[in-house]
């Protein structure tokens, strides 16, 4: 699902945003995530009316007279690092924040909602240093690498400084390019990662005690972006049947290991058309594309832009 679907959301007037801070308030994932937002309700005074407190705020001071249907978007969120709140406590937070159209977490909050059993079957983005925590979820989640995910009304966000990515990435969704502009300039901001960007850190420390096979074959398929190898061969490459590899990418990825593959060679080629200036054909010879009509059908269906869209960006950025 793309955040898109938000865009219909900035026909409230006002549109009520309610961010809970279950950590600290000097951490970065909080800071990056509250900041963008609080810029946009100064921009958009009479569109965007964002409420901020903690859990104990919500359940007993100014803001727990609130209906649980008065906001439109609802985010528990805590530092990776943050200790988990007391299990009643997050129960009736959680609760009020599953009023909301559309809702999830950011950072640590994001395992808390999935450990209360309500991710199941959905994507969510975990921190990845949190992985190791996330094998007691009762109902499995599918843990994708990603900065940031929609799923249906679930939104979650891995935190750290992608938490800025994803508040962005809300701004322009709900009020469009010229108002994040205007945001991104206030805070020296250059470049929004995309949801479809990957948390960018060792495979190994990210599923390596998990899943060593899973690991394997990641890192087989980013050593291989220019010749791509079949699915049959990756999985006998790492010791495993064509079906218990993909068996291990729909359970912590959400994808096929083909499609997985796909986005990593067109995640590689974005960069390639934004940071070099190899020609388009080039590019995608380099990602294993031998066809450029394939090239760009794939590109677009992944980014929603074509390679040439692509590479103006980069020169008119």
């Amino acid at each position: 699902m793309s955040f898109a679907n938000l865009s219909h959301l900035a026909q409230e007037q006002p549109l009520r945003v309610l961010l809970v801070n279950a950590g600290e308030a000097d951490t970065l994932t909080w800071a990056g995530l509250a900041q963008p937002l609080r810029l946009a309700a100064r921009v958009r005074p009479q569109q965007l009316v964002l409420d901020v407190c903690t859990p104990q705020q919500l359940l007993d001071g100014p803001h727990h007279s609130l209906p649980n249907h008065s906001w439109h978007i609802a985010l528990l969120v805590a530092d990776e690092t943050q200790a988990p709140l007391p299990q009643q406590q997050i129960r009736a937070v959680i609760e009020r924040c599953r009023g909301a159209q559309f809702w999830g977490g950011v950072g640590a909050g994001v395992l808390w909602l999935a450990q209360a059993g309500l991710m199941g079957g959905v994507r969510i983005a975990l921190p990845w240093n949190l992985y190791g925590d996330a094998e007691d979820i009762d109902a499995r989640a599918i843990l994708a690498p990603n900065l940031f995910e929609i799923d249906g009304p679930h939104l979650s966000c891995c935190g750290g400084g992608a938490s800025a990515d994803f508040a962005l990435t809300l701004v322009e969704a709900l009020y469009g390019a010229n108002v994040q502009a205007e945001i991104k300039e206030a805070l020296c901001i250059d470049k929004v990662r995309g949801p479809e960007e990957r948390q960018r850190v060792a495979l190994q420390a990210r599923f390596g005690a998990l899943q060593p096979k899973l690991s394997e074959a990641v890192t087989l398929m980013e050593a291989n972006i220019e010749e791509p190898l079949s699915t049959d061969d990756i999985a006998g490459l790492v010791g495993l049947s064509r079906r218990q590899l993909e068996r291990l990418f729909k359970q912590y990825l959400g994808s096929l290991p083909s499609r997985y593959y796909l986005e990593l060679r067109l995640q590689r080629a974005k960069q390639l058309l934004l940071e070099t200036n190899h020609s388009i054909v080039q590019v995608g010879l380099m990602c294993g594309f031998s066809s450029g009509s394939h090239f760009s059908t794939a590109f677009g269906a992944l980014f929603g832009n074509t390679p040439r869209e692509e590479r103006q960006r980069k020169l008119t950025g």
